[in-house]
């Protein structure tokens, strides 16, 4: 996935594979408790195939194509975003780096349940998301963009894949989480978090 964000840097990861267990050992590795949380697959929609996901969820992952209408909807959102106003204890970060998305999906996933699981004192999560708490989205994006840990642990996940892996890919991810009651939507390559409403950990996959 290429971002067109006007600010990106030149620099271009290969893309994370949409596999739970090559996540769960990558999250595992950067310092979540693996009795902490780990990634599962949605199946389907149907509320059986929901019924088998495991409770509560915490967040959630979405790897959609990208499309000529879901580029020119994503520049509408961004002039309507820059005008709202959302909850401050939203964690939400740039994608400066071209198919970092999956990596900046899980760090959005877990920059918004802090409060909710356990991060290993001294890991990388864990100074992570303390060195960037008071920092712009942009700054934690350049952040990410200049740290060589992550940088590595993201490229041996993508080679722990079952695929191979090419940059010239035209999906994205995205991650869902429920902050303060509502239901944001969290895209690096948006202007910011944008709500959908109320929502629960009970009902986040509804």
């Amino acid at each position: 996935m290429a971002t067109v964000d006007e600010s990106s840097s030149a620099k271009r990861w290969l893309p994370l594979e949409a596999n739970p267990d090559v996540m769960n050992q990558f999250l595992w590795g950067l310092g979540l408790a693996p009795d902490a949380a780990e990634c599962n697959d949605v199946f389907g929609l149907d509320d059986e195939l929901l019924e088998m996901v495991p409770k509560p969820v915490l967040a959630v992952l979405f790897l959609y194509p990208i499309t000529k209408k879901s580029e020119e909807e994503r520049i509408e959102q961004d002039k309507e975003i820059k005008e709202k106003v959302h909850s401050d204890k939203v964690y939400f970060m740039k994608q400066t780096v071209g198919n970092a998305c999956g990596t900046i999906g899980l760090l959005h996933a877990i920059g918004n349940i802090t409060s909710q699981i356990k991060l290993s004192e001294g890991s990388f999560l864990d100074k992570f998301f303390k060195t960037t708490s008071n920092m712009t989205p942009m700054e934690r994006g350049r952040f990410l963009e200049n740290d060589s840990q992550i940088e590595d642990a993201h490229s041996a996940a993508v080679t722990a894949g079952e695929t191979p892996a090419s940059d010239d890919v035209n999906t994205h991810f995205i991650c869902l989480a429920c902050v303060d009651g509502e239901l944001y939507e969290l895209d690096g390559r948006k202007a910011g978090p944008i709500s959908h409403g109320a929502s629960s950990p009970a009902t986040l996959l509804k």
